[in-house]
Order: structure tokens, then sequence, then C-alpha cells
């Protein structure tokens, strides 16, 4: 790909090795560490996005009869959601940057907590795809709310271990779907799952507004914890470091990131992860059900597994690739090394056709979902990371978001068409999870050549 003419930028921030490795100490207490809880609460937004996300995938087998869903439709249905999820991320990523993520993340928590309760009375396939397009909507801010959140309140050396804590919540929302979503079908039926689960965001949204905070309020950052992520390269805003730009720079227009090769290196290697993902998010209970003839207790209770240990592969690989830095490891060299190794690993998906124990390829397919997580705490990184100033940190997000979201779109229909023409074999659909992996591994290893803010280029 063609590089844009670039113009110097003396004064840009850059998260060097120096910023993970010196600086002053971290300061200790619960008053001096009002990041942590902030990141938490963005856990638990997003605990409550993909357990209101996962409802569906559950409760679709049992949907089937009542709205009289043939096998053709389900994919359809399933796919609806990214189609507007996708396309979302762009201008929220956008509408983060200029109005903040408090703001923006309590709106699209409102449009999906509504809009969860809505599906539980739904009475036909068209406003079940009217419901699965505006879920998709209403929580396309929520990844790009959760990373700009952690560019402003960690310093570059922790900074995976934080972006992994919250993207944890993608786990934990599907771990605690599987055994809740079950138990409430088994209860009330799936309505009740859809009625219950939407409720509980409204309840998360509340939460949010009450209490998450803008590192420069009141409340907000302390003097001791504010020296420490600036020395570290948190992207503040109010940083005036960040903000000296010298006056030959042209303004960074948004559609400019386009240009970068990195920004296409990680657009295409988040597909990829992202593919494989969904595949849990979306199909995985079908698989159990007919491939590996699990009932709806097991599926309760086994269907949990790989989102738990994919918790474990999360904070690991946030805190693999943090201690790396403090370990004097670039920031490029410690981001693409977890990134490129997690997505190695996860190729075993592919085995889990060969195995023909059902705990076998749960234990394969735990494994997969385990090092796509341990590569999602680098890949949440990235925007914080490459970002040319702090006003594109969840642009960037957007961006990388929207191609990994496609995946969504792609990855639901493709899996229920090759089910249809293999006689419902999942061999196929996890052959091609595995190559996706593979092609993931090698496009951040050679496509994204250093992890390093993106030079100010000329219009």
């Amino acid at each position: 790909m063609k590089t844009p003419r670039t113009v110097p930028a003396t004064d840009q921030p850059s998260p060097t090795q120096d910023e993970a490795t010196t600086g002053p100490p971290r300061p200790r207490g619960l008053r001096h560490n009002t990041r942590w809880l902030m990141v938490f609460l963005c856990f638990l937004g997003m605990t409550v996005n993909y357990v209101d996300r996962a409802t569906i995938s559950i409760s679709l087998p049992y949907m089937t009869d009542d709205l009289h869903i043939g096998p053709e439709w389900q994919g359809v249905i399933l796919s609806m959601f990214f189609v507007t999820y996708a396309l979302g991320q762009l201008p929220a990523g956008a509408l983060i940057d200029r109005y903040g993520e408090k703001r923006m993340f309590a709106i699209g928590g409102l449009i999906w907590s509504l809009v969860t309760v809505g599906t539980g009375f739904v009475r036909g396939i068209g406003t079940l795809l009217f419901a699965r397009l505006a879920l998709g909507a209403g929580e396309a801010p929520a990844y790009p709310s959760c990373a700009k959140s952690v560019s402003r309140w960690f310093p570059v050396r922790e900074r995976a271990l934080a972006n992994s804590v919250w993207d944890n919540g993608a786990r934990a929302g599907t771990a605690v779907a599987a055994p809740v979503v079950t138990a409430l079908i088994a209860w009330q039926g799936w309505r009740m799952a859809f009625w219950v689960t939407g409720a509980v965001a409204l309840l998360w949204v509340a939460l949010w507004l009450k209490t998450y905070r803008e590192p420069s309020a009141r409340g907000g950052l302390s003097a001791e914890e504010r020296a420490y992520v600036t020395a570290g390269g948190a992207r503040l805003e109010e940083n005036p470091a960040e903000k000296t730009t010298a006056p030959e720079e042209p303004a960074v227009r948004w559609r400019d990131l386009f240009r970068h090769r990195t920004v296409w290196g990680m657009m295409i290697g988040f597909f990829c992860l992202n593919y494989v993902i969904y595949f849990f998010i979306t199909w995985f209970p079908s698989y159990l059900v007919d491939a590996r003839g699990f009932d709806l207790l097991k599926l309760g209770f086994y269907g949990a597994l790989p989102g738990i240990v994919a918790i474990g592969g999360s904070l690991l690989g946030g805190w693999t690739s943090d201690t790396l830095l403090r370990r004097g490891w670039s920031v490029t060299r410690a981001r693409k090394t977890c990134l490129v190794c997690g997505m190695l690993f996860s190729s075993v998906i592919a085995f889990a056709v060969l195995v023909p124990s059902a705990m076998w390829a749960l234990a394969l397919l735990s494994v997969s979902y385990a090092s796509l997580a341990f590569s999602a705490a680098s890949v949440a990184s990235l925007p914080a990371d490459v970002a040319p100033t702090p006003r594109h940190v969840a642009s960037l997000g957007g961006i990388q978001n929207f191609a990994s979201n496609l995946a969504g779109v792609l990855g639901s229909t493709t899996t229920g068409l090759l089910l249809g023409f293999f006689h419902h074999s999942f061999v196929a659909p996890l052959m091609l999870s595995g190559a996706l992996c593979i092609v993931g591994a090698l496009t951040y290893g050679l496509v994204v050549k250093r992890v390093e803010p993106l030079r100010l280029t000329a219009a």
C-alpha cells in the first residue's frame, strides 16, 4: 500500500519504551487507584452487553417452533445484529471522541436494554429481524467507549492488562449467559429470558451514569495518580504535552486514518480473530446440541466452560504484554509477540472435528477461545498505541471493530450456508475458522510493521 507524504511531528506523543519502564512509582491506596474502578465499570458494561447479545443464540433453538423459523432463516437472524453493529462502529468512534465515552456508552446501553426487553414480545420473523438490527445499533458504542476510557485512565505499562479486564466482559457475559438464560428458559420460557436480561441492562446504565467519571472531573484522578499515568503515556486530552502540535502539521481527518498500512493490518487481523470468536457467540450452542448431542442441562453447564477458560487467557495476555514492556521490550515487540502467538494457538479449533469425544472437542475449543482472548488484550490496546492524537483513539477503535464485526455478518451467514450445503456437518465451518486464525497471525506479524503513533499525513 502506498504511503502518503508525512510531515515531521516534533512533539507528537509516543508510547515509548521509556514511558513503559520509567516514571513516578505506582501510587498506593484506593484513593489513588480510581482508574481500576473505572475499568471495572467498563467490564460490567461489556458483561451485560454480551449477555444480551448471547441471549438469542441460546434461545434460538427454542424459539423456532413458536415463531416458525426454518433452518435457512437462523443464520440470517443471527447475522442481522452484525450489520448495524459493524456499520455503527464508524460513527460511534467519532462521536465518542467528540462527546465522550460516558455519554455515548450510556446512550447505547439504554437503546440495547430496551430492545432486549422488546425482543421478548416479538411475534414473527419480521419483528425479530428488526429487533436484531436495533440491538446492533445500540451496542455499537460499547467497544470504542471502553478503549477510549482505558487510553485516558491508564499508562502504557498497564494498558494491556486494563484492556483485558474490560474485554473479559465478553467472556464473562458469554459464560454467564449459558446457565442463566437456559435456567430462565426452563423456568418461564424464552420470552422471560429477554425480559430479565434487558432489565439488568437498564440497571447497569443507571450505575454507569452515577459512578463513572472523567479523569479531570471532581473525584477523578488524584494528583499522585495523574502524575503516574501522565508520565506513563496515558492519552489524556487535558495533558498539555499531547496538545502541542508543530505549526506545519496538518489536521488529521478521520478518512486519513485509512491511508496507513498499520490501520489496514489492524482491520484484517481483528476480522480474522472475531470471525472465530463469533462462532462461540452465535453457533457454539447449536454445535453442542446438534453435533455433540448435548441436552439443555449439559448445554447450560458445559457451554460456559470455554468462556471461563478464555477469561484466564485474556488476563494472561494482558499481563504478559505489560510484563514484557516492564522488562524492556519495545511496544512493537511486546504487542506483536502476544498477537501472533495467540492467533497461532487458536487455530487448534480446526482439530475439534477430528476427535470423536465430545469432551476432547470441548477442550480444544476452550484452548482456541483462550488463545483468541490472549491476543485480544493486545488488540484492544492498539488504538491507544497507534492513535496520532488522543482525539483519534475511539475513532481507531471503531474502525478496527467495524472490520472485525463484518466477520460477524459473514461468519454467521457463512456457517449457516456451510451447514446447509454439508448436511448439518460442522467440519467445514471449523476448518475455515482454523485457517483464518493462521491468516490473522500472518497479518499481525507481516502487515502491521511498528506499533507506534501514526505519522501525521498531508492531505
